[in-house]
């Protein structure tokens, strides 16, 4: 699916919208005024089976603003013998944002699955994504004990690259239960934001969030970057957590109050 947002009279338009696959867009939303533009991707199959391939490219034009989301989890179902995937690229142009905020993304035992997610942003651009991985299904007992998840982000802004990394979790691996790993959690969250630089408080603030006894949490600030990363085993409140640390950072880093899309209140 191909997304296009502009900076018409004052309002950020969904001007392109093709698609050749099951994702849709739903009609635009404007909670927050015209300057900002909620776009809602929708897989109506409800999951992603073995060998299915998602991919999204969305550019935002210059000055336009577009958030990014989803109605509900995405589910990765067992492989069945393929290789799922889902392969994101994100683009803003000059004094542009983009949001990237869909709600979790469950992976059942024996799933096989390749994610990559691209951001190439202009040098005044801004971004803030954020990703909650559960592993298996905790509520029915499900653990994710075969199957694999490798994943790659990279993010360019002004033509330089300010993050990358990739990994392999291997079902029933090492790393499920390793210190260096999930430390034996079955929910894994990060957020990155890329914008005007923090200040100490804004950060200190993210970092003093509530969080679940033996939850594992943290923020790193670099630059006009920062990481939030959280290892918990319970998907709301990842999903609160996640929140919580960008109504701080979206106010400080891209210059707006945050309101929270109206899929998420569901």
């Amino acid at each position: 699916m191909r997304l296009g947002f502009a900076l018409h009279d004052g309002v950020s338009r969904l001007v392109e919208r093709t698609h050749s696959g099951p994702l849709r867009v739903q009609k635009p939303l404007y909670p927050e005024g015209d300057a900002v533009c909620h776009a809602i991707i929708i897989h109506p199959p409800g999951g992603v089976v073995g060998g299915d391939q998602l991919a999204v490219d969305a550019t935002v034009g210059t000055g336009a603003h577009a958030l990014l989301t989803s109605p509900g989890a995405a589910k990765w179902y067992r492989a069945n013998g393929h290789v799922s995937g889902q392969h994101i690229v994100l683009r803003a142009g000059s004094g542009a944002a983009i949001e990237w905020l869909p709600q979790e993304s469950i992976f059942f035992d024996q799933a096989c699955v390749h994610l990559r997610h691209e951001v190439e942003l202009a040098q005044d651009a801004s971004y803030i994504g954020c990703d909650i991985v559960c592993l298996g299904r905790s509520a029915s007992g499900e653990v994710f004990n075969t199957g694999s998840i490798s994943q790659q982000v990279q993010i360019r802004r002004g033509g330089k690259l300010l993050w990358w990394e990739q990994g392999v979790l291997a079902g029933g691996g090492a790393l499920m239960a390793s210190p260096l790993g999930l430390a034996g959690h079955t929910v894994c969250a990060t957020l990155i934001a890329v914008g005007t630089p923090v200040s100490p408080s804004v950060l200190a603030a993210v970092r003093e969030i509530a969080v679940p006894a033996g939850a594992v949490f943290g923020a790193t600030h670099m630059k006009a970057l920062v990481v939030v990363r959280l290892l918990c085993g319970d998907s709301e409140a990842s999903r609160t957590i996640m929140l919580a640390a960008w109504l701080l950072l979206r106010p400080a880093m891209l210059g707006r109050d945050a309101v929270v899309p109206r899929s998420w209140n569901t």
